[in-house]
Order: structure tokens, then C-alpha cells, then sequence
């Protein structure tokens, strides 16, 4: 059953749109990962979801409520855990929770049993009367998580929930959204643009790129739709070589990155050898070789032409993100 209905949902900045026509449902109880740089469409269409912002066009439901008639209902029935922090500093754990419950008008008998509750699964019940200015970033993160459930949502909202964490701590956040997800049933949606992260927990990914979604599936059913193994290599011609490659039976596709040129190719660790020889015997010099298995980031690089550093690197792209953070209607 579909937890989260989006249909043609897209939102507009003066002109310049953010989240452009998407499409797609997640089911109860599945973790599903929206994959893609900054300034993808990734939090707008978040922000949406969660009401924050109505959306240009389109509809979406969450748990049967439309999020733009029926916002009270969607807000109740979601967790929601921001990109940038919103606790109060000032207070401590124990008072961040409480006043999140007050907000949600969980009953005072319900917030002093779960709050403690809550604590404890993200270790922190020792820590409850801290003030949270002395909270490491890591703790402070798992803290909002443990905030997130407390009225019990229906779907919780994970935007970019281990930015500029440790990995030791990002592992952990991973641990904790794992068995939200395995001993409660809950939904959850993630933005991220760590491929590893949405590797790692997503039942299913939807890939993002200038507010379109590029190809949705399981992480494994992703990186086999490429077809064959990935070698990235460079060479005194590039283009050449690319050339001689493709009339070899073992070629899938290419794509060209920066200086290098990356292959799918069947059986790689055979047919490597095969490229080597191409190259040598038109008297071209191999600089560097590499063989791997796909990752996600071959499967954004195969469907965009880009990876998603180059996409962060890209100057427009940094003007759309300053013009959203800034509200430049």
C-alpha cells in the first residue's frame, strides 16, 4: 500500500523551476532514498511533502491526506528531520523533546514515558539534562531523529541526515535509521547525495538531476541496468581508443568524464586486456586503468552524463540553490 502518492508535482521560483514534474509512491514501511547533487529538487520536493511550501502543480498525498487541503492532518502524521539544525541550544534534551510533544499535544502522561524511551534509543538518556550547546554534531543529529518520533509519525522525513558527520557517526545515524525502519514498520524518506548512504539503507532509490527524476529501482536493479563492469581509463588519445572500443563485442556503452573515459564493458577482468592491446597497437600510450564493479555513482554518471561533484561544481547550479536559500521569487 502507498504511503506517499506524488503525481506531476512541481514547484517554481520565478521562472525557475526547482522540482519539475515528479512522479512516484512510496510504499508503507519501505525506505526510500532520493538520490542527487545539491540543488537537484531534493528538499523543495521535501519542503512540499511535508507542507512548508505549496507545491506550482501537481498532487501529493501522505498517509491518504492531501498535502495542500488537508495540511493539518499531513503534519500530524509525519516526523521530519531538517537539513539544518533546529533544536534550541539553550534548552536541554530532555526539554527539547518535551516542548516538540507540547507542540504536537502528545498528553503529559504519554510524553514522560516515551520521551525517556526515545532517548534511550539513541543513547543519549545520560545526557537528557544537558543543555544542547555542549552536544557534539553527532549527538545533536540524533537527538532531532529522537525528537522526529515522539507523536508517532506515520513517515519520517530525513533530509541529508549525516551531512558533515564523522563516518564513525554517519554509521551509526545508518544503525538507528535501520531499526527504526525494522522494529516499528515506519517509513522512511531520505534526501542524500552520499551514494554509499543511499546504497546502504534504501529499499528503493529515485535518482534526481534539475528537478526531474532520471530513473527509479532498488539500488541492485540500478547498478545492473548499465550492463557490465566499469573501467575508467586515460590514455595519450582518449577518443581513439574509445573508438577502436566500441566495435568489440564486449562494449556496452561509454561515457566521457573530465579527462578520462568510462566503459561498461562485459567480463572486464577478461577484457581489459583486449582494451590494452587496442590502444598499443595503434600507438597509443595507456597512462591509467581501472576496473570496478557499478556503484550508484556510475549509474548517476551513466543516466546524466555527469557525476555528482561535477553537477556541485557547476556555477548555475550553485546560483539555483543561492536564489532558493534566499527566497528570490
Amino acid at each position: 500500500m502507498a504511503i506517499v502518492d506524488i503525481r506531476n508535482l512541481s514547484k517554481d521560483f520565478g521562472g525557475l523551476k526547482a522540482v519539475d514534474g515528479v512522479s512516484f509512491t512510496v510504499e508503507e514501511g519501505e525506505i526510500f532514498g532520493f538520490l542527487g547533487p545539491n540543488g537537484a529538487g531534493k528538499t523543495t520536493t521535501l519542503s512540499m511533502l511535508s507542507t512548508l511550501l505549496e507545491p506550482t502543480s501537481g498532487e501529493a498525498t501522505v498517509n491518504g491526506f492531501d498535502i495542500v487541503r488537508q495540511k493539518d492532518a499531513v503534519r500530524k502524521s509525519i516526523g521530519i528531520v531538517f537539513q539544518d539544525q533546529s533544536l534550541d541550544e539553550e534548552l536541554t534534551a530532555y526539554e527539547n523533546m518535551d516542548f516538540h510533544g507540547r507542540l504536537y499535544r502528545v498528553p503529559p502522561d504519554t510524553r514522560k514515558a516515551r520521551i525517556p524511551e526515545l532517548l534511550r534509543l539513541v543513547e543519549l538518556e545520560e545526557r537528557k539534562d544537558d543543555i544542547v550547546k555542549t552536544f557534539s554534531g553527532g549527538m545533536r543529529r540524533r537527538l532531532e531523529i529522537a525528537r522526529g518520533l515522539l507523536h508517532e509519525p506515520k513517515v519520517l522525513f530525513l533530509d541529508e541526515p549525516t551531512l558533515g558527520l564523522d563516518p564513525q557517526t554517519r554509521n551509526k545515524i545508518w544503525e538507528y535509521v535501520k531499526n527504526l525502519n525494522q522494529t516499528k514498520n515506519m517509513t522512511i524518506i531520505l534526501t542524500t547525495h552520499y551514494m554509499d548512504e543511499a546504497d546502504r539503507l534504501s529499499n528503493r532509490v529515485a535518482i534526481i538531476d534539475a528537478g526531474k527524476i532520471i530513473a527509479i529501482d532498488t539500488p541492485q536493479k540500478l547498478k545492473e541496468s548499465i550492463g557490465g563492469d566499469i573501467v575508467t581509463f586515460k590514455t595519450s588519445d582518449n577518443k581513439a581508443v574509445l573508438e577502436l572500443a566500441k566495435g568489440r563485442p564486449w562494449f556496452k556503452s561509454s561515457k566521457e568524464d573530465n579527462s578520462h573515459v568510462v566503459l561498461n564493458v562485459a567480463d572486464a577482468e577478461t577484457n581489459v586486456a583486449d582494451l590494452v592491446s587496442l590502444a598499443c597497437g595503434a600507438g597509443i600510450a595507456v597512462q591509467s586503468i581501472s576496473i570496478h564493479q557499478p556503484t550508484l555513482e556510475d549509474v548517476f554518471l551513466h543516466y546524466t552524463g555527469k557525476t555528482i561533484r561535477t553537477q556541485e561544481a557547476d556555477p548555475k547550479d550553485r546560483m539555483r540553490r543561492m536564489r532558493q536559500m534566499h527566497g528570490r521569487r
